[in-house]
């Protein structure tokens, strides 16, 4: 994406649990998930719900092939062996990662392990870390615990952080409340709707960001896509507010 001088730079973030490239179709359709990235023109993508090599989905790599579909990097968090392969998320950037941690989050034995997949950029001459996560989809304290990890992980940091995904949770909701204490949410108030996607009644993916005094939201919206996923995806545009660091 050109810029013009006088221009300031802005970072465009977009958030999409992709389902395993599964469609409300009955269709893996890697493309079809590509062009809704493409037209988004994002900087930086935080994937959930991404298959690596296993049978489901043909054994292929998603991250590699999405990367490769939109031009972008692609690198992988894996949080389960699944069906010869792995399962989990991933990132897309317009440029390459640092370095890259998968956190684990906590969670019972039984249940699916959890985890929020961090890199570290710099971007625009800014070192941002970002990080995608999924949190549990039906226990209300499972989630409360991983987002108190999530808060307490990323407390100590001096550099700018960004937190996207599906967390499982509604606005004003007792998790919600949680991660307001030491987050700001980008898409606040603007009733942005993600799931289902065919008509879509919650929403339970965000763009968290801290510390609030470096990144000025300019727009956030539901990107209108009802096939690719049965999520929708959210796209947020911030401009900064800081000195380069």
């Amino acid at each position: 994406r050109a810029r013009r001088d006088n221009e300031k730079p802005t970072l465009r973030v977009l958030s999409y649990n992709i389902h395993h490239g599964e469609g409300k179709d009955g269709r893996i359709d890697l493309p079809r998930l590509a062009r809704v990235i493409r037209r988004a023109d994002p900087d930086i993508v935080a994937l959930q719900e991404v298959d690596q090599k296993t049978r489901r989905s043909g054994g292929i790599d998603q991250t590699a092939e999405l990367a490769r579909l939109t031009g972008l990097h692609g690198s992988f968090g894996r949080a389960i062996e699944y069906q010869g392969g792995a399962y989990g998320q991933a990132i897309l950037a317009r440029v390459a990662p640092e370095t890259t941690e998968v956190l684990r989050l906590p969670g019972t034995r039984e249940r699916e392990r959890r985890i929020a997949y961090t890199a570290r950029f710099n971007l625009d001459g800014r070192t941002v870390t970002f990080a995608t996560t999924h949190l549990d989809h039906q226990l209300k304290e499972e989630r409360l615990k991983q987002i108190a990890k999530l808060n307490e992980s990323f407390a100590g940091t001096q550099v700018t952080v960004i937190v996207a995904g599906d967390f499982n949770a509604v606005p004003d909701s007792d998790e919600w409340r949680l991660l307001m204490t030491t987050w700001s949410d980008a898409t606040e108030g603007r009733g942005l709707l993600t799931y289902p996607a065919t008509r879509p009644a919650r929403q339970l993916d965000y763009v968290l960001y801290r510390p609030a005094v470096r990144l000025q939201v300019l727009g956030a919206e539901v990107l209108d896509e009802s096939v690719a996923s049965d999520h929708r995806p959210v796209l947020v545009v911030f401009g900064w507010l800081d000195a380069m660091e």
